[in-house]
């Protein structure tokens, strides 16, 4: 009785690692094939982090690197793979700590010197999983063109 208890158990913990059955899907692979072909259909070159997370600094800016709870501002553009925007700033930008955002920007925001410029691709799994969220779809990549303006 003692094995077939730990054996159920064991079942039931591997089990539980699979998320497809749990009907959330992992879209990792699915969305690097996606941010690879979008880079190579613009005929762009990003560094890819360890995370997943893609990016081009275009300026790098001259101030400081914020960390992962600095506050900071930043004019952005949020758009999918197709280029349908799906969020906007103005020029001026948004305030906000970097603790308090998707996964996606407290890790790439990070990237950008103050007054630099750039592309954050940041897959599913860092922005908002395989859930929908407000317009944008569960599972979805997301691009930002974003300015960090300063670091507050």
């Amino acid at each position: 009785m003692k094995h077939f208890i730990c054996s159920l158990f064991i079942v039931f913990f591997l089990s539980c690692n699979n998320d497809e059955k749990n009907g959330v899907k992992d879209y990792r692979a699915e969305n690097d094939q996606e941010i690879l072909d979008y880079l190579e259909a613009n005929n762009l070159e990003a560094k890819k982090s360890t995370s997943g997370l893609y990016y081009i600094i275009n300026t790098v800016g001259t101030g400081e690197k914020p960390n992962s709870s600095s506050s900071v501002t930043v004019a952005y553009k949020g758009y999918f793979t197709n280029g349908s925007v799906f969020d906007q700033s103005d020029a001026d930008g948004i305030s906000f700590g970097l603790n308090q955002v998707i996964k996606g920007w407290t890790e790439g925001i990070q990237y950008f010197n103050e007054g630099g410029d750039g592309i954050l691709f940041i897959p599913s799994h860092l922005g908002y999983g395989s859930s929908d969220y407000s317009s944008i779809p569960g599972g979805s990549v997301l691009i930002f063109d974003i300015k960090l303006l300063k670091i507050n």
